[in-house]
């Protein structure tokens, strides 16, 4: 891990030269969340309010999460983004989409993933427009955000954060068993147990297909500490005024007999792909986390860890 990184800052300026010309060009500029709105009501009574609008939107509210204080996270499929999902290799990823609530000041923040943004970045053979325009209407369309100028379709399709870093198509393998059904016992087994500080949010079956998306909670009581608890490294990340906690929960995919999860330098940065390398409230301040949270996923999924 620490020779990529080391790469990785060699390479820094470089790299945001090129980056600064990205999100450049005639297609549509993505961005990864939707601010829809705030609320002046609390946060128990306008995750109600959402949860409805969401229901009579046509979704299904699969999961419930509160990571930390102030921040509830609703995660909604539907039957047309799991068929989507099953259209694309390891399109189960983007099987779910999160909303997320935050209680900022004395107003809530209603803010929810750009499908199509998450469809371009995870390769996926269908933009997800549909989906979007599904969580505007329900929600509001409201003002795209998460990054200064955006990136297009084909930015994201070929994405990864600075040279020497992960792309989508490198994720961690963190456990192969004998079938599928096995691989779902395992991982199920293994959240139930929480092991490692990893805990089960929701989990979502891909139509037609042996993929089941799990979204994970991940807490410092496991191994990692710090390092791998969605609290402290939101702490570092998403301090900006608008908050971005729609990041989470973290997911594990279990694709046919296989377990996997999106390299954390490919996960995190897709959510932040403005956030500086070095400095306070940087990628620096959460260096050891993806080796880290690859670790605690792993134990979590039965598999065995790789030493970096």
């Amino acid at each position: 891990m620490r020779s990529r990184i080391v790469i990785a800052v060699a390479a820094i300026a470089v790299f945001f030269g090129i980056q600064a010309g990205q999100g450049v060009g005639a297609d549509e500029l993505l961005k990864p969340f939707f601010l829809a709105g705030e609320s002046s009501k609390s946060l128990s009574a306008t995750a109600t309010e959402t949860k409805n609008k969401l229901t009579l939107g046509g979704f299904e509210v699969v999961g419930e999460h509160s990571p930390y204080e102030n921040t509830l996270l609703l995660i909604v499929t539907n039957d047309v983004l799991k068929a989507a999902a099953a259209k694309s290799d390891f399109g189960g990823y983007a099987a779910a989409q999160r909303v997320s609530l935050s209680l900022v000041g004395d107003k809530v923040q209603i803010s929810y993933t750009n499908p199509e943004y998450l469809a371009a970045a995870y390769r996926m053979a269908v933009d997800l427009s549909d989906i979007r325009a599904a969580l505007g209407k329900a929600l509001g369309t409201g003002e795209a955000y998460g990054m200064a100028v955006g990136m297009t379709e084909d930015d994201l399709r070929g994405y990864h954060y600075m040279f020497g870093m992960e792309y989508f198509d490198e994720p961690s393998e963190l456990a192969e068993y004998d079938s599928h059904e096995e691989a779902i016992a395992a991982l199920e087994k293994g959240l139930a147990a929480k092991t490692s500080g990893v805990s089960k949010v929701y989990r979502v079956d891909v139509t037609g297909k042996k993929e089941s998306v799990f979204g994970v909670g991940m807490v410092g009581s496991g191994p990692g500490g710090t390092m791998q608890d969605d609290e402290y490294i939101m702490s570092q990340i998403d301090f900006s005024d608008i908050k971005s906690a729609a990041h989470l929960p973290y997911e594990i995919l279990v694709s046919g007999n296989k377990v996997y999860a999106l390299y954390a330098r490919f996960r995190i940065a897709i959510s932040f792909p403005d956030l500086s390398m070095m400095g306070s409230n940087s990628f620096m301040s959460i260096l050891e986390c993806p080796a880290t949270i690859e670790k605690a996923l792993t134990l979590a999924a039965g598999g065995t860890p790789v030493e970096n």
